[in-house]
């Protein structure tokens, strides 16, 4: 296996479909514990469930539905996903990925059950990127609790082809 930290790939057709939209890939994040960002075995990458870290610090906090509206959450799982973007991008070609699968943590709040609405925005980012290739199965999931007092959590399933 090529060691990740130098391994170094060119996703041009990805970058110039973020360019269109105004975004870019941040560096590869760093872990935080015992794991690392994202692995690859044969041609599937796992990543690491993704924060909505932005230049290293958590773009907001607290629990949707209550201190963080829902329009607010779906911006934070776009974040993820640029994110985990990053992580997958440090081990693989992403001009030759194929979304499989998203899974998407939302801190929610008692009541809150629009999980889905708030995926969307990692979701709906994927397919502008990958178009056909960013079609996935997915999960969105509510949960008491996330780390740092995150909104949201994403880690997607690629397949490079």
């Amino acid at each position: 296996m090529t060691d990740q930290a130098t391994t170094q790939f060119h996703h041009n057709i990805i970058k110039a479909r973020l360019n269109k939209l105004g975004l870019k890939l941040p560096e590869a994040p760093h872990n935080a514990a015992t794991y690392i960002p994202a692995i690859r075995s044969g041609n599937i990458v796992y990543t690491s469930g993704q924060l909505p870290l932005k230049d290293g610090a958590m773009a907001s906090t607290g629990k949707v539905g209550s201190h963080v509206t829902t329009e607010e959450a779906t911006e934070m799982a776009r974040i993820c996903v640029l994110n985990a973007l990053a992580a997958a991008g440090g081990v693989g070609d992403l001009d030759r990925a194929r979304i499989l699968k998203v899974t998407g943590f939302v801190a929610s709040s008692p009541g809150f059950n629009a999980q889905p609405a708030v995926i969307n925005g990692a979701s709906e980012l994927l397919l502008k990127l990958f178009g056909a290739n960013g079609e996935h199965a997915r999960s969105a999931v509510g949960v008491a609790e996330l780390p740092l007092d995150a909104p949201v959590e994403v880690e997607i399933l690629l397949e490079l082809t």
